[in-house]
C-alpha cells in the first residue's frame, strides 16, 4: 500500500503560494517535524519557491532523538542560502529567533520602508499553528491533532519590520518515497482515510526495531523486540493495552491506535525516525524504481501497432 493525501483545500494552498510569491517573499521558513525531517520536507515547495532564502525549523525536537537533531541540523545547513534550527514546545517566546535566522538570510530587509516578508509553511499537524499561536501571543489559529485543521492564509507580525505569511499544511501530489507516506502516517500529518492504521503501524514497529527496541521494550513490558516479528510485537502491544477480544484474541486494530498516540504523544520516548544517509538511501532507491517504471511503460509505447494495438 502506498500512502498518498492532496485533498482539495491543498491545491488552494498551492495556488496561494505561488500568488504570494508574486507579491514578494524575501525567506521562506519551512517547518518541519524533527522526528521525520526527511520526510516532511516538501519537495513541491522547493518548486514553488525557486531559489529564496529558506530557513529549515525542525519542530517538536523535544520529542526526537538529540542526536539525530543535531545531524538533521548540520545536513540542512550545509545547503547553500539556508539555515537550520531546532524548536520545541518549551520555547516560550521564538519570535526573536526565527526573526534573527530570517535577517540572517535577508540581511538587506528590514524597517520601515523594506519590512522583511516571510512565508511560513509545512506538512499538516507539524505544530504550525501552535507556534503562530505563540508568537501572537493569543489564540489566532485553530488548532488539533487532525490533520488538514487550518485552511486560510493569514499575516502575523513577526517584528515592528517583518510580517510572516501564514498557509494551511500541505503534502504534495504523490508520495514516491514509500517510508516518507509511513512516517507521515504514523506522525498524523495524513488524513485518516488515506492509510490502514495496523499496515503504518507494523511499519513503524519495523523502523523502531534496530535502534529502540528498549523504548518499546519498556513501554510494553515486552522482551527481545529487535528480534520479533513485527505482528509479534504488535500482538504483544495489544495485550499489553488490553486490546483482548473474547476468545483471548488481540485486537490488531485497537493495538495499532495505541501505538501510533503512544508515538505521536512521545509517550515512548525521545524518537526520530529518520537519518539523513538513511533518507537518501531511500530516496535514491524511489528514484531509482521510478526511472525504471518510465523506461518499461516507455519500452511499450514503442512496440505498439500504428493502430494503438
Amino acid at each position: 500500500m502506498s500512502v498518498n493525501w492532496f485533498p482539495g483545500h491543498m491545491h488552494a494552498t498551492r495556488k496561494a503560494i505561488i500568488e504570494r510569491m508574486k507579491l514578494g517573499v524575501d525567506v521562506v521558513i519551512e517547518l518541519l517535524d524533527a522526528r521525520l525531517p526527511g520526510s516532511s520536507e516538501n519537495p513541491l515547495l522547493a518548486e514553488l519557491t525557486g531559489a529564496k532564502p529558506a530557513l529549515k525549523v525542525l519542530n517538536k525536537q523535544d520529542m526526537a532523538d538529540p542526536a539525530r537533531t543535531v545531524a538533521w541540523l548540520d545536513h540542512f545547513n550545509a545547503r547553500p542560502e539556508t539555515r537550520a534550527i531546532g524548536l520545541d514546545a518549551s520555547e516560550a517566546a521564538p519570535a526573536a529567533r526565527l526573526a534573527a535566522a530570517c535577517r540572517e538570510l535577508a540581511p538587506n530587509r528590514g524597517g520601515m520602508a523594506k519590512p522583511l516578508r516571510v512565508l511560513i509553511c509545512g506538512v499538516p499537524n507539524v505544530g504550525k499553528s501552535t507556534l503562530i499561536n505563540t508568537l501572537v501571543g493569543k489564540k489566532a489559529t485553530k488548532t488539533g491533532d487532525e490533520a488538514g485543521i487550518t485552511k486560510n492564509e493569514q499575516r502575523i507580525s513577526l517584528a515592528s519590520d517583518a510580517y510572516l505569511y501564514d498557509t494551511p499544511g500541505m503534502l504534495w501530489p504523490k508520495i514516491l518515497v514509500p517510508k516518507s507516506g509511513y512516517h507521515l502516517a504514523a506522525a498524523g500529518s495524513v488524513g485518516r482515510n488515506a492509510y490502514d492504521e495496523e499496515e503504518v503501524a507494523l511499519e513503524l514497529i519495523e523502523t523502531l526495531q534496530p535502534d529502540y527496541a528498549p523504548l518499546l521494550e519498556a513501554r510494553y513490558r515486552l522482551q527481545d523486540v529487535a528480534s520479533m516479528l513485527s505482528e509479534d510485537v504488535l500482538a504483544g502491544i495489544g495485550r499489553a493495552r488490553g486490546a483482548v477480544q473474547s476468545g483471548g484474541k488481540v485486537s490488531m486494530q485497537k493495538a495499532s491506535e495505541a501505538l501510533l498516540n503512544d508515538y505521536r504523544s512521545a509517550a515512548l520516548g525521545r524518537v526520530t525516525l529518520e537519518t539523513p544517509e538513511g533518507f537518501a538511501a531511500w530516496r535514491a532507491e524511489a528514484e531509482a524504481a521510478q526511472a525504471e517504471k518510465a523506461q518499461k511503460k516507455a519500452a511499450r509505447a514503442g512496440t505498439r501497432r500504428p493502430d494503438g494495438r
